[in-house]
């Protein structure tokens, strides 16, 4: 449950989490709330697929299908997945590696 309360009077509301997970710019798993999704081409037939009357509203609202890899689920939604250039780091460039022969010269003494 997600609870608010109103700065001027105080009054509490408990709003279930798995409802406010269908709000914002961004896809969200509707059981987590993460953000760290893949997008299917097509449904899986090991992991189970999300039911209910929201799932069938976003898959015939155009939505893409969606893939959560903590609670392995599948699901529909119309939003954009989240950019993710905080979590993935650039590459690095790396400067060519320098290669040098060195041979070692005895000296013999006789």
């Amino acid at each position: 449950m997600a609870i608010y309360e109103c700065k001027d009077c105080h009054q509490e509301m408990c709003i279930p989490r798995r409802y406010r997970y269908h709000l914002g710019p961004e896809v969200r798993c509707p059981h987590c709330g993460t953000t760290r999704l893949s997008k299917l081409k097509e449904r899986d037939g090991i992991d189970p697929m999300r039911s209910g009357i929201l799932n069938l509203v976003e898959r015939l609202a155009g939505g893409k299908l969606y893939h959560c890899c903590f609670c392995r689920i599948q699901f529909y939604d119309r939003r954009h997945l989240a950019p993710r250039a905080a979590a993935e780091p650039a590459p690095e460039e790396k400067a060519p590696a320098v290669v040098t022969n060195q041979q070692d010269t005895a000296i013999s003494g006789g």
